[in-house]
C-alpha cells in the first residue's frame, strides 16, 4: 500500500471519527474519556496534515478504541468509525479486475461482499459458473480488501443488502443496475443507502474479465471444435 493510498485511509478514517463525536450527546461519567478521544482526533488530523501517517494513524486508532469501549460499556451511541459498504457480485476466476474493483470499494469502509448463488449467476450471465458457489465464496474471504463475504439470497437480492445495513452500495462499471431504483427500493424497507459506482473497469491487464480469460483458455487449447489441441509433439497438455 502507497503513501497516497494511506493518506486517503486515514483521512476518510478521521472524517468517520468526526462524525461521530459530532452525534454523541451527554455521557455523564464518560463525557472526560469523548473528550479525550476529540483531543486524539484532532492530534491525527494535526500529523496527517504534516505528513506523519504513522502517527496519524495511531491517534485515530486509539480515539476509536476509546468510544468503542464507551459503546461497548454504555450501549448508547453505534460506531460510524469505519462506515459498511455493500458488493454484489459473481466472482468467478477471479483476475486482477476483481481485485482492483474490491480495493476501490474498501476506500469508503469496511466491505462486505456478497457472492452470488450459481442459480442466479447463470439466469444473469448465460452460463453456469466455473467455480460453483462455495469454491467462489472462499476465494472471496480470502481477498484482502474484503471484511466479510457470504452466500446471497437466492431469491431477493435486497434482503442480501438488508442482511448488512450498509452505508454504501459499491457498483461495479458493469453492473446493470440503474442506481435511483435502487436508493428508492432499499429506501422503501427502510434503508437510507448511498450508492456509489465504480467509474470505469481498470483495464491494465489482459485479463480484466472472466470472458476473457475463458476466451483466451478456448483460443490457446481448443481447436474451432472445441477439442483439446496437441500443445507438442508428445501429445502433453
Amino acid at each position: 500500500m502507497d503513501d497516497a493510498e494511506v493518506k486517503f485511509r486515514a483521512s476518510k478514517y478521521i472524517q468517520g471519527m468526526e462524525e461521530r463525536l459530532q452525534k454523541i450527546g451527554d455521557l455523564g461519567n464518560f463525557n472526560k474519556l469523548v473528550e479525550l478521544a476529540r483531543q486524539y482526533t484532532e492530534d491525527a488530523e494535526y500529523y496527517l496534515e504534516k505528513g506523519d501517517l504513522v502517527t496519524s494513524l495511531v491517534d485515530v486508532v486509539y480515539a476509536e478504541g476509546l468510544l468503542d469501549s464507551i459503546n461497548f460499556l454504555t450501549a448508547k451511541e453505534e460506531s460510524q468509525v469505519s462506515k459498511k459498504v455493500f458488493v454484489g457480485g459473481t466472482f468467478d476466476l477471479i483476475h486482477p479486475g476483481h481485485i482492483e474493483f474490491l480495493k476501490e470499494a474498501s476506500r469508503y469502509g469496511r466491505v462486505f461482499v456478497s457472492v452470488a448463488r450459481d442459480e442466479n449467476s447463470e439466469k444473469a450471465k448465460g452460463r453456469r459458473p466455473i467455480n460453483d458457489e462455495n469454491i467462489r465464496l472462499e476465494v472471496v474471504k480470502g481477498i484482502r480488501y474484503v471484511h466479510d463475504a457470504f452466500l446471497g439470497d437466492s431469491k431477493d437480492f435486497l434482503k442480501s443488502v438488508e442482511k448488512i445495513k450498509p452505508d454504501i452500495v459499491f457498483l461495479g462499471p458493469d453492473q446493470k443496475v440503474n442506481e435511483e431504483d435502487l436508493k428508492r427500493a432499499l429506501k422503501e424497507r427502510g434503508l437510507d443507502v448511498e450508492v456509489i459506482r465504480m467509474k470505469e473497469r481498470i483495464n491494465k491487464w489482459n485479463h480484466s474479465s472472466s470472458s476473457q480469460i475463458i476466451r483466451e483458455i478456448i483460443s490457446r487449447y481448443c481447436d474451432n471444435q472445441g477439442n483439446q489441441k496437441e500443445t507438442n509433439k508428445e501429445g502433453k497438455s
